[in-house]
């Protein structure tokens, strides 16, 4: 039975008043909104004053046809009505990878919401189809072009997945619906080392239990096993292994040796009951799987691996190659998260070798859990897995410890210091939701070593996981850098609080800069998965200085855009900023409340703009004359060639792929300079695999202008490859660390509560709470001194074995010939 689907825009006030009850009438389509849609009302995320340059936006565009009924049909409207009424919509870019020729590849995100005459809660199930990919060209002027992939939804399961659903017989429907069993959406995406990309997961919708014909059941949104791979010189997708455990909201990472680690996601969303294994139901896939990139298969990493993680788990990986979780992530399970969620708070890391976690502190908190012998207390504590040796391994520990020392934590608790920034540091502190986390650039000691390793997380919402689901409403305006220190399998972690947002921000999308900074994008002013269509829009970027951690007001964009934004770094040092795709107002149908200040809900947006920072639109800009276009990370040696004399930075930045605020292989290196001869600058390449693994990279040098603004070039493309002269050498490579300057202890609880110089009013937090906020806007003198320190590389003393690019092309595999050669961008070098 289909219901005919009328259009009435209904009066604003109504509607809204309708959305807040749970009630909404059942032909609320809006038609106008969906079809047409500017999204350039502000909102309640108004924007703060500006002050110097901060670049500006480019105006909207988006892919200029949809397909109707077999025809490509021009239109600038978002969606078009086909013969059987319903409406066929462009695609947003819920995800999007920066592909190595310079193309955008895009997928949609919750495709078919839009049709939802009732509630989508109830006619997901059947009105759902799989989400569209998209490939895009910019050409020199910015004029774009779209390629469609083959197939266009990525391929899974296109005779229907076996869906393993609680009901049987005439309540059983799930496989009424083959034409979204394999949707891209909420798959996570990551790069392999060849350049193609890998998308893992993914949702097949049915109505559980359901009657054929009546939307009566409730959707399930159950986690695929697949994975797909798209090959950019075909613009195909294929299929390669399934994983063991099906996946929606997954999170990926690239290991030192170029096989995939894959950690969490949901099997069932809504209805997370497994009757042949009930101890893994109420909560998330606690299993962990890697990738084998020779064979294309997946691997249970075993009862050890296991961790309890929020979906979409912020990880990255450390130099040691342990993958590092940062203790963010999604809070979005509609009836609770997870019966041991508070395990979220705790951050810890992976080793492949032993296939082991180490839990490292509690989030926000200087808490070293491996320093007081409680380094496996997420492992003991998962009950799929606990033993009584584990137990009694950890108790020992920790007595044994404790014993050594008893006056040792008394005494931190005899000194405690109340500063300005406690509140903050202690509402702030733990999981938190829906906030992105950026790998600050990797930068080699005297020694030439990697061992310090920072990531920036702002905003998103306290989870409060001691509550529930979906968590924290309010977002904040809260700040940290977290710090892992590692010397081989020898850990610290560490965090401090930086200078606030300048507004609390929802789901903002950080990408990387080549100056040094830190962007933030897009987002909502209040959670809008907890209350679909009544979140405010942000649509002013703000810039993180990273020497002087505060964070700075810059342009606005033209669009709104919370849901399923995303931004990625381009080549030439702009951003691609794109996506916006809530969810249906109060989870029922579409009802756009925009002119009452909230978000644009007129359906999902697919327009793109680009942001230009202001060091893009200088005439001092270097330009990279030759550079490789391939490195090994063999220690070896390579020179740059550029217009300048002054260059004293040299940065990779492995291209971008994201979706969900994730990009676990997000990476920035510097690399040291070891000379110099007026324009060219020779560099020393690592021989870590776990600092640079295996990929496509952006090459980018920058020097610091006369007044103070560090100037990036645009980048040059770079393939990292493994060392094939050492196929059998280790992996991580970690030079000694160089000894570091004393400093001071304030003790266990003394740094919990300290924050040195980052002062302001005890009071501030708790007036920016009424706002979302946990932190006001830092006045000056309130920066703690945490300034990462600058390569100098006259202090650099390194020796590394000669370069593969000062040897002959003769002495190189026959697969690398090709790829091994100076790349020269202006004609005639």
């Amino acid at each position: 039975m289909r219901i005919e689907k009328r259009y009435t825009r209904v009066s604003l006030v109504s509607a809204m008043a309708l959305a807040i009850a749970g009630i909404t009438p059942a032909h609320a389509g809006l038609l106008s909104g969906l079809t047409g849609g500017d999204g350039e009302s502000a909102g309640d995320g108004y924007p703060s004053s500006v002050s110097g340059e901060v670049g500006f936006f480019s105006e909207p565009f988006a892919e200029p046809t949809i397909q109707v009924d077999g025809d490509q049909v021009a239109t600038g409207d978002r969606c078009i009505v086909d013969a059987d009424g319903s409406l066929q919509c462009k695609p947003a870019a819920g995800t999007v990878a920066v592909l190595g020729d310079g193309r955008f590849l895009y997928l949609n995100a919750l495709e078919g919401t839009e049709n939802a005459e009732l509630a989508v809660i109830a006619q997901f199930g059947e009105i759902s189809v799989n989400d569209q990919s998209r490939v895009m060209r910019l050409d020199e002027n910015d004029l774009p072009t779209w390629v469609k992939p083959s197939p266009l939804d990525g391929g899974a399961n296109p005779d229907g997945n076996d869906s393993t659903t609680l009901t049987d017989g005439l309540l059983d429907t799930s496989n009424n619906t083959d034409l979204n069993d394999g949707a891209l959406f909420c798959a996570d995406v990551v790069f392999l080392a060849d350049g193609r990309m890998m998308a893992v997961g993914g949702t097949d919708y049915y109505s559980e239990p359901g009657i054929d014909g009546l939307p009566v059941g409730v959707v399930e949104l159950e986690g695929l096993k697949a994975s797909r791979i798209f090959d950019p010189e075909t613009n195909t997708w294929s299929q390669s292994g399934d994983m063991e455990y099906g996946r929606w909201y997954p999170s990926l990472v690239s290991l030192a040796n170029s096989d995939v680690f894959v950690a969490s996601g949901v099997t069932k969303l809504l209805k997370p009951v497994y009757p042949e294994d009930p101890i893994q139901s109420g909560r998330n896939v606690v299993q962990t799987e890697t990738y084998d990139i020779d064979n294309g298969r997946w691997t249970n990493n075993g009862l050890e691996a296991q961790r309890s993680l929020p979906l979409f788990p912020r990880m990255h990986l450390l130099p040691n190659g342990h993958v590092f979780y940062n203790a963010g992530g999604q809070a979005f399970n509609p009836f609770g998260q997870a019966y041991d969620q508070a395990l979220w708070n705790i951050v810890g890391t992976y080793n492949p070798e032993t296939r082991q976690w180490t839990d490292l502190g509690y989030a926000g908190l200087p808490l070293r859990l491996n320093d007081v012998g409680l380094e496996a207390l997420s492992t003991t504590l998962n009950p799929t897995n606990m033993s009584s040796d584990q137990v009694q391994s950890l108790l020992g520990d920790l007595v044994g410890q404790t014993l050594d020392n008893p006056t040792a934590a008394i005494g931190q608790l005899l000194d405690l210091p109340l500063d300005d920034r406690s509140v903050e540091r202690a509402i702030g502190s733990g999981m938190r939701g829906s906030t992105f986390s950026i790998q600050l650039p990797l930068r080699p000691d005297s020694n030439g070593g990697y061992h310090t390793s920072e990531f920036l997380t702002a905003g998103g919402v306290p989870t409060y996981v001691a509550a529930g689901s979906p968590g924290g409403y309010l977002p904040v305006s809260s700040s940290r850098i977290d710090t892992v220190t590692t010397n081989g399998d020898d850990m610290a972690y560490e965090s401090r609080l930086t200078g606030s947002l300048n507004q609390p921000r929802w789901y903002g999308s950080g990408v990387m800069m080549p100056d040094n900074s830190v962007m933030v994008f897009s987002g909502g002013t209040r959670d809008g998965v907890v209350a679909t269509g009544l979140e405010g829009a942000i649509i002013q970027a703000e810039r993180f200085d990273l020497e002087t951690e505060t964070w700075k007001p810059m342009a606005s964009a033209n669009r709104e855009r919370t849901y399923h934004n995303t931004a990625v770094l381009m080549p030439d040092g702009r951003v691609l900023v794109g996506g916006h795709s809530p969810i249906n107002t109060a989870y029922l149908s579409f009802v756009n409340l925009d002119e009452l200040g909230f978000a644009d809900y007129a359906g999902r947006d697919p327009s793109f703009e680009i942001y230009t920072p202001p060091y893009a639109t200088r005439d001092n800009r270097p330009t990279i004359e030759k550079a490789p276009v391939a490195l090994l990370t063999n220690g070896g040696e390579f020179d740059i060639r550029t217009d300048r004399s002054d260059i004293d930075q040299v940065m990779l930045i492995r291209r971008k792929a994201t979706t969900h605020l994730v990009d676990g292989d997000q990476r920035t290196v510097v690399l040291p300079i070891i000379d110099r001869n007026n324009d060219k600058v020779t560099v020393k390449m690592t021989s870590n695999r776990a600092v640079l693994p295996a990929g496509q990279y952006m090459l980018f040098v920058s020097h610091e202008a006369d007044d103070g603004m560090r100037v990036p070039s645009e980048s040059t493309p770079v393939s990292v490859l493994a060392d094939p002269g050492q196929p059998s050498g280790p992996l991580v490579q970690q030079i000694e660390a160089a000894p570091a300057d004393e400093g001071s202890d304030d003790g266990l609880i003394g740094g919990l509560l300290s924050s040195g110089d980052n002062g302001g009013s005890l009071l501030d937090p708790l007036f920016d709470l009424s706002s979302g906020g946990i932190s006001a806007v830092p006045t000056l003198g309130q920066l703690e001194d945490g300034t990462p320190q600058l390569l100098n590389e006259a202090g650099v003393a390194v020796e590394g074995g000669a370069s593969v690019f000062k040897q002959t092309v003769d002495g190189v595999p026959v697969a690398l010939q090709g790829l091994v050669i100076d790349f020269t961008t202006l004609a005639g070098n």
